[in-house]
């Protein structure tokens, strides 16, 4: 199977190369650093920047099986509603979490067409869950819900042509992100994201699903 993994330098997104690549997979893997572990092709991209990720796309052999689009940044993180939140951070943030994201399964679209029975799988956040509005991280919130939306619209536009569509959390992780306070280690979170893209069918397209099976609300 060949598996696109977006942002896979390192946390979760190189869990997810390690374990597929582990299993036989043939993984190309992004990043904007340097190559983190051998076994997958390390393509360098901006998620910021469209040019970046169409030269990259372009570099993708098809049939693509399985595209996870997991790249994503957390800028306003114990920002304060006083003063934090600069107008900066929620471009820089949207460009990546939400542009990036359908730019990348844009410019992906032919060679998810050559595979028989590809799937797209989009790391979201329960942070942005509507059900989950405790206040703060707003620019992340707002730009997890968002990812949230396109995954469900990608899912519905996608069903005739029998591509599926997952949108998942990832759980609390032991990463630069999540914290060394968080539930999982990368390890644990990925070894649950590959179960659940395995099991997606277009029956199961658009649904939102935490990292070990569990239905979880928008």
């Amino acid at each position: 199977m060949r598996t696109v993994i977006t942002g896979a330098s390192r946390g979760i997104g190189l869990a997810l190369a390690e374990q597929l690549c582990a299993r036989g997979d043939q993984v190309v893997a992004t990043t904007r650093d340097d190559a983190a572990i051998t076994g997958p092709t390390w393509l360098s991209v901006d998620f910021a920047n469209g040019a970046s990720i169409r030269e990259m796309a372009a570099k993708v052999d098809a049939p693509l099986d399985l595209l996870v689009c997991n790249a994503g940044v957390y800028l306003d993180k114990l920002h304060g509603l006083d003063n934090g939140y600069a107008e900066d951070l929620w471009a820089q943030s949207f460009a990546v979490n939400v542009t990036g994201v359908f730019l990348t399964v844009q410019a992906l679209l032919p060679q998810l067409r050559a595979a028989k029975s590809a799937k797209i799988a989009i790391i979201s956040s329960r942070m942005g869950a509507s059900n989950l509005a405790p206040g703060g991280s707003f620019i992340y919130r707002a730009s997890k819900a968002a990812a949230i939306n396109l995954g469900r619209n990608l899912a519905a536009e996608l069903q005739p042509e029998r591509m599926a569509v997952g949108i998942y959390h990832p759980g609390w992780v032991q990463t630069e992100m999540g914290g060394k306070a968080a539930d999982l280690t990368t390890e644990q979170s990925a070894k649950g994201l590959i179960a659940r893209f395995d099991e997606l069918t277009v029956e199961t397209s658009g649904q939102f699903r935490n990292y070990d099976g569990s239905d979880l609300l928008y």
